[in-house]
């Protein structure tokens, strides 16, 4: 198990950054496959750090690239198998959170979450159970984990979940799915569908993260 978490880095370096965003990749790809998305928003984000932590496991469908736990239907695992690595993820995630204001000396007021797919799972599980919690979290692609065990949140930031409606992946239902069980926990939603996009994210729907982040990081 990889005693910690890294992965490409774009962004103000030094003591140039007071804001930091974090993105949190998809199963079966990596760092790389969203710190381009940094590229597109830093002209708009000054004083702003980028990170994106490659997952701790290599993926079993993708060895290239990484995953946060294992899916049984797409790769054969099992589901305890699944629930080890969820676990440990969540460990080192929170491990990984927990050193950022001293490695970049950006707090978590001033840090924003950005997940796509399994990253979006992630960074709603892990978001919303941190004391203090982030500035915000984005949540693309993506559907909330064991919604049932929402009484065990102890910060409620704004969140942002955005989906296509074309999504073959991860139905586009499991937007208002998440919505409706986080606005019932007290966590402030917004949402939208972005129309002919399928497991990705549309111009629109970045549009809308930037202006999102921007209103959290003033």
């Amino acid at each position: 198990m990889t005693a910690t978490l890294s992965g490409p880095r774009r962004g103000a370096p030094g003591d140039g950054a007071d804001r930091l965003v974090v993105f949190l990749h998809g199963y079966g790809a990596d760092g790389e496959d969203l710190i381009g998305i940094a590229d597109m928003l830093a002209p708009h984000l000054p004083r702003t750090r980028f990170l994106a932590p490659n997952a701790p496991w290599r993926c079993r469908n993708n060895p290239m690239g990484y995953e946060w736990f294992p899916i049984p239907w797409m790769d054969g695992s099992t589901e305890a198998e699944m629930q080890a690595a969820f676990t440990a993820s969540v460990s080192l995630l929170n491990g990984w959170l927990d050193g950022l204001p001293a490695a970049e000396g950006i707090g978590p007021e001033r840090t924003v979450l950005v997940g796509f797919s399994q990253g979006t799972m992630m960074a709603l599980h892990v978001g919303l159970r941190r004391d203090p919690g982030p500035a915000g979290i984005v949540g693309f692609s993506g559907r909330l984990l064991m919604p049932e065990r929402l009484s065990e949140i102890v910060a409620r930031p704004p969140v942002l979940l955005v989906h296509g409606d074309q999504d073959p992946l991860i139905p586009a239902a499991s937007m208002a799915e998440a919505a409706e069980a986080l606005s019932a926990a007290g966590v402030p939603v917004k949402t939208h569908l972005s129309r002919g996009v399928g497991h990705g994210i549309g111009p629109d729907g970045l549009g809308l993260a930037l202006g999102f982040i921007r209103e959290r990081l003033p």
